[in-house]
Parts: structure tokens; sequence; C-alpha cells
């Protein structure tokens, strides 16, 4: 039997796969990709990445606000961000964190800007916290202000810190808070030698495999569209990267994911 993987991270509900999801989906399954988790970014697109998972068996949501929509958010996502996480295809919380990557905002207007991130994103790690559920992490020129705002939370939550391609130093941080990573299509890349560095260093039962679609998709694929089918070329270049066979990554990733998605059945 060929060995199967996960796609932990896929955005579904975007534009770029209005005109063709359900072959999106049937082509991931024909590729033995065989649950996908399409990840929220603001509560309209979690409610949408909810009814994706209603209507394919592998599919599931996770619901959240990411950084970049913290501002357009209502003061208190808290009571809305619950009444998505009921939903039993909901596996997680997120996607959420701080992204400081923002050149256009004027210095006079950074400290708010950072402070809304980190009220939304403390919110999030709340409703995680009370659902049992576990967190998607979005970090990007943040890492040591997101490492100290998630560390109150680290004995009840854990984080995937998703598109991981940090150093060695900051992986150990990430897996000394009891979190986890997951890698996309970089690890494919020619100047994806910092993922590649990381992956290499993180142990088996510590990392999932991802596609960020649409978005990172890896070679040979690079430049086009990235959908959940591409995990196979992902899972190519991780098995040369961990020195292991393709069974042997599908156990480990597929033990990995059902363990920090507790609902992913």
């Amino acid at each position: 039997m060929p060995p199967t993987f996960y796609d932990t991270h896929a955005h579904l509900d975007f534009p770029e796969f209005a005109a063709d999801v359900p072959e999106v989906v049937a082509r991931a399954e024909a590729a033995g990709i065989v649950k996908i988790i399409s990840i929220g970014t603001d509560l309209a697109g979690s409610a949408r990445a909810i009814a994706l998972a209603e209507r394919y068996p592998g599919v599931f949501a996770a619901v959240g606000c990411h950084p970049n929509h913290a501002h357009e958010a209502a003061a208190d996502i808290r009571p809305a961000l619950r009444e998505l996480a009921r939903h039993p295809k909901v596996v997680a919380i997120g996607e959420a964190g701080l992204d400081y990557h923002r050149p256009s905002i004027e210095p006079a207007q950074l400290t708010d800007y950072k402070s809304r991130q980190a009220e939304i994103f403390r919110q999030q790690l709340e409703v995680a916290g009370e659902f049992g559920l576990n967190c998607i992490i979005h970090q990007r020129d943040s890492f040591h202000d997101l490492v100290e705002q998630f560390r109150p939370f680290a004995g009840k939550v854990r984080g995937v810190f998703h598109c991981f391609s940090e150093s060695i130093a900051r992986l150990e941080q990430v897996l000394s808070l009891g979190s986890m990573v997951s890698f996309t299509g970089i690890i494919t890349f020619k100047n994806g030698g910092n993922a590649r560095t990381a992956l290499a260093a993180t142990p088996m039962n510590r990392f999932m495999l991802e596609t960020d679609s649409p978005f990172l998709a890896p070679v040979p694929w690079r430049g086009k569209r990235c959908e959940p089918t591409h995990v196979k070329e992902i899972a190519l270049t991780a098995a040369a990267v961990k020195q292991c066979s393709l069974d042997e990554l599908s156990a480990a990733t597929a033990a990995n994911a059902a363990g920090f998605f507790p609902k992913l059945l």
C-alpha cells in the first residue's frame, strides 16, 4: 500500500480555489493525501472552512484570526470564536499569532498595531485552552514577542509554528514550550537551506507537513498555485533530509498530527 500523508495547513476557502475545490480535493485523495486541514484567517473565512469540512469527509477546519486581520476584528472575538470552535470538525484554533512585516505602517502607529495583534492572539489562546484545542501559529519578524506572549499558555495549549524556517536555536525554544513545527514546500527550494537545516534537527515526533496552499508550491511547481496534492513532493524532500523511508515519514507525521489535533478522526 502506498504511503499516505496529511496536509495540515491549507486555505481551501481562498479565491484561488473558488472554481475547482471538488477537483482539488479529489486530486489530493488520489495522491494519498488523506486528510486536509483548511485554516481560517478571519471569522468569515473560518466559517467557510467549516462549510468545506462539512462537504468533504477528508477535510477538517481550524478557526481563528490571522494577525494581519487583527485590526479588522471585533474588540472581542471570543464569543464568535467559541461558536465556531464547537463544531465537531474544528480541530484547532488559528491561524493566530503576530506579524510585524508591514513596512507601510507609520512609526507612530506601530505600538497600536502590535498591541492589537497581541490582544487578538491572547483571546485565541484563551479559547484554545477552554476547548482543549491546540493553536496553529503564524509569526513573521516577531519571534521573540510571540514566544513571550505564548509562554503563559504553554501549560495547557500547544502550538504548531507553521511554515517553519527559523534557526536551530529558535527551534529549540519552540520544542522547549512543548510545541511543534511544520514544513512547507520551502524545503524543496534552492534557497530553502534554513528550512532543511531546521527539519534535519527536528525530532521525528515533533513535526508535520503542510502546503500552505495556495502559496509556496514546491519544486517543480514553484511559481504556480499550490494545492494539497503537492504534499507528495514535500514528503519526498523531507524523507531525504531525515534519511528515512516514505513509509517511516508517513507513520511519524500521521501520528504527530493525530496527537496534536485530537479531533482529527
